[in-house]
């Protein structure tokens, strides 16, 4: 353990900084060090980290729980696309007026489309087990 004083005479004549590292270890840690170019490399290892993130990107296909065959192929096809560029889809099954009164036709409906787009997509998120608004919906991720 070096006094203080005498920690920033050694800083000083090296033409450097006393940095405490750990302020609420007992004694307290210091370093002898440039400063300015800690903050910089510091800096710039949070702009490398910030571009090698990448953001999930969640894409919405809206169903109706009265939906045609083929349309529902088309939305589904849509969806793939979606899948195989990296990004997640989230199907909603919309329900309006009477049609909330058989929220098992949507949970049918999302069945068939986790079915159809079983070899390119996996659950990320299921439906909820009983329906708490209007929509349904589950989230799927690319395989």
């Amino acid at each position: 353990m070096i006094p203080v004083e005498e920690a920033r005479a050694a800083a000083r004549s090296q033409d450097l900084d006393l940095v405490e590292i750990a302020p609420d270890v007992r004694p307290p840690v210091c370093k002898i060090m440039d400063y300015g170019k800690f903050r910089f490399d510091r800096s710039k290892k949070a702009k490398e980290a910030k571009q090698r993130q990448s953001q999930i990107e969640i894409k919405e296909v809206k169903l109706r729980p009265n939906i045609g065959d083929h349309d529902l192929e088309t939305k589904l096809n849509r969806a793939r696309q979606f899948l195989e560029s990296g990004n997640h889809v989230r199907i909603t099954i919309m329900f309006r007026a009477r049609e909330m009164r058989r929220p098992e036709n949507g949970y049918r409906l999302l069945e068939r489309a986790q079915e159809i787009l079983d070899d390119s997509a996996q659950v990320a998120q299921a439906p909820p087990p009983t329906l708490q608004s209007r929509d349904l919906s589950m989230v799927l991720k690319p395989a």
